[in-house]
């Protein structure tokens, strides 16, 4: 279940704002995070399996006093809008597909070279010592 906790955190300066976000994120579950209010004192988390109690006693030992203003349930959109919109089928599109280049481990491709040209052999005796 998802759920929007609301905290209100002593947050006088950037770095205790940063402080307070980075111990939020590592909370295990959160989605999301922002800053809100008119001071920039409350914590706005988002998170599903998030303990609301474990994260403010957290903010109070590493940033300052913090308090739970508010904790409510996230209800996902999507259902909705899913309900809303007929289904339309559509054919598949044929896709072309190509036999892959043989590989060998590590990456290497194999591409086979044309055979040499023939060589050619002259019958005829020449005046060249080294032939």
């Amino acid at each position: 279940m998802k759920q929007k906790m609301v905290i209100k955190v002593s947050m006088p300066c950037e770095r205790s704002r940063s402080k307070a976000m980075t111990l939020a994120a590592r909370a295990d579950g959160v989605i999301s995070m922002a800053i809100t209010g008119d001071a920039r004192e409350k914590l706005e988390v988002v998170g599903d399996g998030v303990d609301p109690v474990r994260l403010v006693s957290c903010l109070r030992r590493k940033v300052g006093h913090a308090e739970i203003l508010q904790v409510e349930e996230v209800k996902d959109k999507k259902p909705e809008e899913e309900k809303k919109k007929p289904e339309e089928t559509k054919p598949p599109q044929p896709v072309a597909v190509y036999p892959p280049p043989q590989c060998y481990p590590g990456g290497y491709h194999y591409y086979r070279h044309p055979p040499p040209p023939p060589m050619v052999v002259c019958e005829e005796p020449s005046s060249c010592p080294i032939m």
